[in-house]
């Protein structure tokens, strides 16, 4: 009985492996019809947002999260008007910054677009306040267009730009604005 069961158990795997041989050769004849596989193209991704009025670019991997700006934010005395508070982030205390005070601009009203982006840079981890995001935008190489010349409060942290329709989009170095010995000066 035994042996009448393995004879029909190697008879239907043989025919299945010639089932599967038979698929896979009927399978390459018609893959000459298939277009080549087109080369992955390099993309650049970002988080658009606004400061002092300007559209600024981020890039996402400076970003470690993005968050509703905290409902509960401990006041730190002693702290320049730019630094918020601290918040509670499951668990994790985070400094929250309002970006747009700090780069001298009105301190900014929170409204429904505003999130907070946290960072993490050399052991500086902080919640940086945004108005206006926008979400995420994706650029190719070819949209790259370097950093401009720029002035005013944004010019010593941005390091490249992108074209967007028909206007450059800068693009805001958060590990700049980490290393800056104003931002890590938050004591007054």
């Amino acid at each position: 009985m035994l042996d009448k069961e393995l004879d029909n158990s190697s008879s239907v795997s043989r025919e299945l492996m010639l089932l599967l041989k038979d698929m896979e050769q009927r399978s390459r004849q018609h893959a000459g019809d298939l277009p080549d596989q087109e080369e992955a193209h390099w993309l650049w991704e970002g988080m658009l947002f606004y400061i002092t009025g300007s559209p600024v670019l981020a890039t996402l991997k400076e970003i470690k999260e993005i968050l509703n700006f905290p409902s509960v934010l401990t006041i730190i005395p002693g702290t320049r008007k730019w630094v918020l508070g601290i918040a509670n982030i499951r668990g994790n205390l985070l400094p929250v910054i309002d970006l747009q005070g700090f780069l001298g601009g009105k301190a900014l009203v929170t409204g429904k677009r505003s999130r907070v982006l946290v960072i993490e840079h050399n052991g500086i981890r902080a919640g940086l306040l945004v108005g206006d995001v926008r979400g995420i935008r994706h650029f190719s190489e070819e949209q790259r267009i370097g950093a401009q010349e720029s002035s005013g409060p944004l010019k010593d942290f941005i390091v490249d730009a992108f074209q967007s329709d028909e206007r450059a989009l800068p693009v805001f170095s958060m590990a700049k604005l980490t290393e800056s010995a104003e931002f890590q000066k938050a004591s007054l």
